[in-house]
Order: structure tokens, then sequence, then C-alpha cells
């Protein structure tokens, strides 16, 4: 028995989970942040499966028992996933809670002013919520996320402020890379699927020529498909996108018979394996396909 004992406190030195508190992330790219700052001291739960719809997800009996037992809780904000608002007051009142949005130290996009969101309880918000997209903001995030793990869990502090450090050199490092891989593209030549990529065409200096709908909820007008249409036919537009894994019609309609190309793209990750990588990939792979797709 008290050889079992020993085992057992050997293996949980070994794996680095003892005690860790049980972390809860909203969508991928968080996740996938989270997991970092974590790394070796405990894996975060993630709510929101890559491919599954982050603005109008159904809370799922298991999901409701991630959240019970929760004593962190990171998201995005109500802006990105308005369901889970509720769900979080009832179910895990008393987790520590970070709404990334709200975090100091960087400036949410404020989108048109014909552009704004409507939540599920039909509140309405002026600004993008997809900041994970833009490098700089995930490493105030990452800052944000190192500091409350910390205050929620201090045996484990200087693991969190070693893993954010690390973390925080790869972002600055993908900037780099992502920043130096895209440089010399013509900007608006190419048309995002929805109105997600603004953080990542503001970051990079790479605007789009706009998107077939402003949300993935909405189906575009004719009047706005025609424009697109003559954008293309007249060579302004090289490059059409279409959500990965999602059907590709308006694509379709705005590339047959012109010189424009296609792709795929996607900005949480649906074909990616959640974890510590997932957020370099997402990014990584977004800038390739700007890359291959407007200017191959």
């Amino acid at each position: 028995m008290r050889h079992i004992f020993t085992t057992m406190l050997i293996l949980t030195a070994t794996t680095g989970h003892a005690d860790a508190p049980r972390v809860v992330a909203d969508i991928a790219p968080i996740h996938s942040l989270v997991a970092q700052v974590m790394e070796g001291v405990g894996q975060p739960d993630l709510i929101v499966p890559p491919g599954a719809d982050a603005h109008h997800m159904a809370l799922r009996p298991s999901d409701a028992s991630t959240l019970s037992q929760a004593d962190v809780v990171i998201w995005v904000g109500a802006e990105l996933t308005p369901w889970l608002t509720d769900p979080l007051a009832t179910l895990a009142p008393a987790a520590a809670t970070l709404t990334l949005l709200d975090a100091p130290g960087w400036t949410p996009r404020t989108l048109p002013e014909d552009a704004g969101h409507a939540t599920e309880a039909g509140h309405h918000h002026d600004y993008d919520p997809h900041a994970w997209l833009d490098p700089e903001v995930a490493m105030v995030w990452v800052g944000a996320i190192r500091d409350t793990l910390s205050t929620t869990d201090p045996d484990h502090a200087t693991a969190y402020a070693a893993n954010a450090d690390r973390a925080l050199r790869g972002l600055t490092a993908l900037r780099k890379t992502i920043a130096a891989d895209l440089a010399g593209l013509p900007g608006g030549t190419w048309i995002a699927p929805h109105a997600a990529f603004g953080y990542f065409e503001n970051r990079f200096d790479l605007p789009s020529g706009g998107a077939i709908s402003d949300s993935e909820a909405e189906d575009p007008g004719p009047a706005h498909l025609s424009d697109l249409r003559h954008r293309a036919e007249a060579g302004e537009i090289t490059c059409v996108l279409s959500e990965t894994n999602e059907p590709t019609r308006y694509a379709d309609l705005l590339t047959d018979g012109t010189e424009a190309r296609q792709g795929t793209i996607d900005d949480t990750g649906v074909t990616l394996t959640p974890g510590a990588t997932l957020y370099a990939d997402l990014l990584t792979g977004i800038a390739a396909t700007l890359k291959g797709c407007i200017q191959p």
C-alpha cells in the first residue's frame, strides 16, 4: 500500500496536474492560448468545438456539466457567444471569469455604422469580437490569462508566468513571419466569406475587397452579389474565399468565367486539432491561403 501511494505521488509530480484548477475556454483559438499558459499544470476544457457555430451553438448536457465544475472560465465575451451568458451565471456563478473583450491594453475594432451585430437577446453591439486574429491582441490576452490563472491558483503562478513568457515570444515570432510572408501582396483584391477577418487585415496591412456576407448567419443580397461579380469580371477581385467545409456556391457564382481564383478559409480552426499549437496553425493557415489565392 505504501508503495502504491509513493508511486501515485511520483506520477502526480511527473504529470504536473496536482491540484490543477478546472479551466474552461469557449472557442478553439482561446483554448489554444490557455493551453499554452497552462502547460505542465493542467489541460483546459473546450466548450465550442471546431466547426460549431460559436454565435448560435446550443449548450450540450456535457458542456453544462463542464461549466458547473469550472474554477475558471475564459471566454471572448457575449458579443461572440451570447447564448453562453445565462449558463455562465447559473452554472458557474462561483468561477473566476475572464472576459477577454473587456481586458485592458488593446483597442477593439469598431464596426461600420451599418454593420453592428445583434445578439440572440436582441442587444446590439458595435465592436468586432474576432480579435484573436490579431497576434498582438493575443499577446495582451495571454497576459490577462496568466494573471487570472495566477490569482486563482497562486501555487502555480511561477509556471504560468514562464509559460506566458514563452507564448509571448512565440506570438512575436509568428507575427513577424506572417508579416514577411504577406509583404507586398495587393490589398483589396480578395473577398472574405463573411466579415470576420478585419483584425487580421489591419495587423498585416492586407485589406479585403469586402465580404460575401456580413455574418455566417446571413445570406448576401442579389445587388451585393452582382457588385462583387462585376468586380471579379473587371479583374479587381482575384481571390474569392469560402468557409472551410462549407458549400462554395457563392464563390462559384462570383468566379465562374473569370480569372479569379478560389480558396477556403476559417477563423476558428475548423479542421485543426484543439490544443496548444492550434493558434499558430490557424494564423499561418490563413496567411498561406491568402498568399496562394491572391497571387500564386
